[in-house]
């Protein structure tokens, strides 16, 4: 794979790079159209896939939030065409990685020695490459290590691409009105935490230590003497990541202790915690010879404050969605429904939300719930498809729900994803052994 020796870094620079892109795309649409012609009975699999292929290309030498919102996007199957899913997923874990010199220089500048002085052994050469960073593997006192280092310009870079996709999003969602503004915000605060990799070293100790005794977790050590903000240096953890592992796994019995872990490690967080880690992709879990499940990254990490947590959970609760009062006082709660909403728009939310979160909510209705069930699945998928088509759904304001579901959906989304990739058949009370106090 072809080595960076410089990121754009610049707004003008960045632009340039994503206009470049949009005249591919519709290039590709013109040669669609065109064929489409002649050949009446062609699909949209090939423009798909061509698409995906621009788009990637151009934003994985972006790096940064750009290719982190291609990485998001690939985590919901439900309502991205499948060649998006697998380009994208790509940007977990293989995106072109910085050159020998730019990574000597990263050290030099926020280390203050070259890797060489720091290590016994340095690969030069990038072990994997993603959106934010990209790892090598060292060697210390007769210890192998993982040090991931930070894309030059990364957090400068934030703003400026959150601006060029603001227009294209507020359209897509159809937001309007100034308090669209709240995800935005949002969404530029969690990936400004995610380059501070102080926070992130901070957040995988604390993380560590408080899930240490959930079964069948495995976590690095770090080391902070080898750290700064732009270097992170763990234990290297062997292991093949959970989309690699998923791809060959014909044993039953190891998805569902994997995925069994994985739902006893997110509830716990989620429950106990009141924080987690919002960035479950098949990139930031590795899978031991012992099929022990090893998280590797908590750069993202979401706090869940009680006044949002209390309501989001009773609305996962039969008793509030089955009764009609308690779920409209709900929604308001969690600003799904507004005080400025016209009663045809407090019909047809209310009408949306119970249908959307009477399936959804379904793992938490029983004791166990089997997640190899392509049943539920593809009736998430067929809701995301009818919701996509709704004319009405268009006209209505877009600016729907508290800040906080963007990334505890995004959660969820990733959860429920990987746990049916494991094919996991779950407990899904048995994290409650683990809680120090009943809530």
């Amino acid at each position: 794979m072809k080595t960076l020796d410089k990121i754009p870094t610049g707004k003008i620079e960045r632009a340039s790079q994503l206009v470049k892109t949009g005249f591919k795309v519709g290039g590709n649409y013109v040669a669609y159209y065109g064929e489409k012609i002649i050949n009446p009975s062609l699909t949209k699999e090939k423009l798909n896939e061509s698409n995906a292929e621009d788009i990637y290309d151009g934003l994985q030498n972006l790096k940064g939030s750009a290719l982190k919102v291609a990485q998001m996007l690939s985590m919901d199957k439900s309502i991205m065409p499948q060649a998006y899913v697998d380009k994208f997923s790509l940007s977990q874990f293989s995106v072109p990685p910085l050159s020998a010199p730019l990574v000597r220089k990263t050290f030099k500048k926020y280390l203050g020695k070259f890797p060489e002085d720091l290590f016994d052994t340095f690969t030069p050469d990038s072990i994997n490459a993603a959106s934010i960073g990209q790892v090598h593997s060292a060697t210390k006192d007769g210890k192998k290590l993982a040090v991931k280092i930070q894309y030059p310009g990364v957090a400068e870079s934030i703003s400026s691409d959150l601006a060029l996709v603001k227009p294209f999003a507020t359209r897509m969602f159809n937001l309007k009105g100034k308090d669209s503004e709240k995800y935005f915000i949002e969404v530029e605060h969690k990936l400004l935490e995610e380059t501070n990799y102080v926070l992130e070293l901070q957040q995988s100790i604390e993380m560590a230590e408080a899930c240490k005794n959930i079964k069948d977790l495995r976590f690095p050590k770090y080391y902070p003497e080898l750290s700064s903000e732009k270097i992170l240096t763990m234990d290297w953890m062997e292991g093949e990541h959970l989309s690699e592992f998923v791809a060959h796994n014909t044993d039953r019995a190891k998805g569902d202790k994997i995925g069994q872990a994985l739902w006893d490690f997110y509830m716990f967080q989620m429950h106990e915690l009141r924080q987690v880690h919002a960035d479950p992709h098949p990139g930031n879990f590795l899978i031991d010879k012992e099929s022990l499940l090893m998280p590797i990254d908590f750069g993202c990490i979401k706090k869940v404050p009680e006044e949002f947590y209390v309501p989001y959970f009773e609305l996962a609760n039969p008793k509030f969605i089955n009764n009609p009062i308690l779920f409209k006082e709900k929604l308001y709660q969690l600003e799904i429904l507004r005080p400025d909403d016209s009663k045809i728009e407090i019909t047809y939310f209310t009408e949306i939300f119970h249908k959307l979160l009477s399936l959804f909510t379904k793992p938490f209705h029983v004791d166990y719930f089997d997640f190899s069930d392509e049943a539920f699945f593809a009736a998430i998928a067929t809701m995301a498809e009818e919701f996509t088509k709704d004319t009405q759904l268009r006209k209505m304001n877009g600016n729907r729900g508290s800040k906080h579901f963007l990334y505890i959906n995004r959660t969820f989304f990733g959860l429920y994803n990987l746990l049916n990739d494991l094919k996991a058949r779950v407990d899904t009370k048995n994290y409650m052994i683990y809680n120090s106090v009943e809530k």
